[in-house]
């Protein structure tokens, strides 16, 4: 019976060759698990591998371990059991040899010296093994345990109980064995590691990916135009430096967004930023606004109140609309821009604040200087680095993320389904006028997700009609060209030639997404009626 379970050359080429291809850990295991319980005599394989300790507070094995921090983790088993029918059985690994500490029995002090131990007539005397209550049921005689062992640390260890003694060739190979695994270990930690960190770039980059979508990489600034990355060029020079800077465009252009982007990337970034809006304080109540009161200053100062600019004192103090200003009171407004120092109403206490101003406004300034409705000194105390915001119509390559950006928030803050943006739905976007702005895009995107219940948006625009999202085509001649109008006949060429196009780009496709139809901005039923009408055929 001995010389069955002596060295197979053909066991270890198998078992090498196949471990040395293995690049998931759980199959690394099996495999080897698996191999070693084939042998002759094998009644039982079992792996461990040293991880954290993570069960410590309801280990059996605590009071046994000198080292909480650390133990033996079962990650692989596999037995020949004499009472049961089955050829081998993967065990449950919560067992109580699930956790052995570094150091206690046999496998503890393997991981603990790095050493082999063999171990024979365990049957007659079971020495290390006596903890082991199974041992005498399934009439063990030999104990081959082996540290696995790669760059000089201890990774694991591999034990197998045998029914027969351990030849002195098998004990030798189990050591040669024992360090291919640890090399095919860490080659499949290394793989994993490698499938993992692809797996969190390619989260990252879809991550990524969405954000450029949404805000190219300009903070809250959403888009992609050159307009936008001349704003942002700005931003990125004028946001280290305490220079005071204007804001000017139309209302609804995101004036506020670009005072938070200088804000966020200066140095006052931790400090806060204080936002006044100028066009809705009282005439009456915009002193006390900007430099507080002091209690029993005026009828209902019940207390004293610190105003704006203590409030941002260290950060930046936005003046939105800052053209609303009263004129008697923007020379206080000079002096604390120009000396840091104010009073608050009803004190004569000076005050001291160190603030950086951010002022917006969609009025020209100069015009106001010139009507006398806005000082001068003021203006060019303000206007240090201006900021010129564009409109949304001077920004159409903007329109598509913005509105996918929106559309997202509504979803989010309405509880709609995710509507369809259409490429006729983005072309419509594209082709209005948008006076007011993005306030008014976001808004009219609102309604349209209302609207569409998760299916394709239209949108409602006044005096906007659908356009092509086709390349324009240059049909004309030059005495079309001259001419001001087309003959019926013209008009119905060139919507022939149009339909054609579009069911050629499209292959054919009506319904659908980035079907005719839907590139064409209408209903497919009433494309299907122009295709018969025209007596259009597909020849493909």
């Amino acid at each position: 019976m001995e010389t069955e379970i002596r060295f197979d050359p053909e066991f270890a080429r198998d078992l090498l060759l196949e471990i040395a291809r293995e690049e998931s850990l759980d199959e690394l295991w099996k495999k080897v698990v698996r191999r070693i319980l084939k042998r002759p005599g094998v009644a039982r394989v079992r792996i461990w591998m040293v991880r954290k300790g993570d069960i410590c507070a309801t280990c059996i094995r605590r009071k046994d371990c000198p080292d909480q921090t650390r133990c033996l983790h079962a990650v692989a088993d596999a037995s020949h059991l004499l009472d049961r029918e089955e050829e081998e059985e993967y065990v449950n690994l919560t067992d109580a040899y699930a956790r052995i500490p570094i150091g206690f029995g046999a496998a503890g002090k393997i991981a603990a010296t790095g050493k082999q131990w063999i171990l024979r007539d365990v049957d007659k005397d079971p020495k290390e093994l006596a903890y082991i209550d199974w041992l005498k049921r399934e009439k063990i005689r030999g104990f081959n345990g082996v540290p696995i062992i790669f760059k000089g640390e201890v990774l694991g260890v591999i034990a197998v109980f045998n029914r027969h003694n351990i030849p002195e060739d098998v004990a030798a190979w189990a050591r040669i064995f024992a360090d291919h695994i640890a090399g095919a270990v860490a080659n499949a930690r290394a793989f994993e590691q490698i499938q993992q960190l692809k797996s969190q770039l390619e989260q990252q980059n879809a991550y990524l990916q969405e954000e450029v979508v949404e805000a190219k990489a300009f903070g809250d600034l959403i888009g992609q135009s050159a307009a936008l990355r001349q704003i942002v060029s700005q931003i990125d020079l004028v946001a280290p430096t305490d220079a005071s800077v204007l804001i000017l465009g139309e209302t609804g252009t995101g004036k506020e967004l670009v005072a938070h982007e200088i804000h966020h990337r200066s140095l006052r970034k931790d400090r806060p930023m204080i936002r006044v809006n100028c066009a809705s304080i009282p005439k009456e109540l915009y002193e006390s606004e900007f430099f507080g009161h002091a209690k029993g200053a005026f009828t209902g100062a019940i207390k004293d109140r610190a105003g704006r600019f203590e409030a941002a004192q260290g950060g930046t103090l936005f003046l939105d609309e800052i053209g609303e200003v009263p004129l008697e009171l923007q020379g206080k407004l000079l002096r604390a821009l120009q000396e840091k120092s104010f009073e608050r109403v009803g004190e004569d206490r000076t005050r001291f604040a160190d603030v950086r101003i951010i002022a917006a406004t969609n009025r020209d300034l100069k015009k106001e200087v010139a009507a006398g409705r806005f000082r001068e000194d003021l203006y060019y105390r303000l206007n240090v680095f201006p900021v010129q915001v564009a409109p949304l119509r001077d920004r159409t390559e903007d329109i598509a993320p913005l509105a996918q950006h929106f559309i997202k928030l509504s979803c989010k803050d309405l509880g709609c389904p995710r509507p369809r943006l259409t490429r006729a739905g983005i072309a419509q976007l594209e082709n209005y006028d948008w006076p007011g702005n993005i306030r008014e895009l976001r808004n009219v995107i609102e309604r349209a997700v209302i609207l569409a219940r998760g299916g394709a948006m239209e949108f409602d625009l006044p005096n906007n009609a659908p356009v092509s999202t086709l390349p324009s085509r240059k049909l004309q001649t030059e005495e079309e060209a001259s001419r001001e109008f087309l003959t019926e006949a013209e008009m119905q060429q060139r919507e022939r030639e149009n339909l054609l196009a579009v069911l050629g780009k499209t292959n054919w496709k009506i319904k659908g997404a980035d079907g005719a139809a839907e590139l064409l901005g209408i209903k497919p039923t009433t494309l299907l009626s122009r295709i018969k009408a025209m007596g259009l055929k597909n020849h493909r």
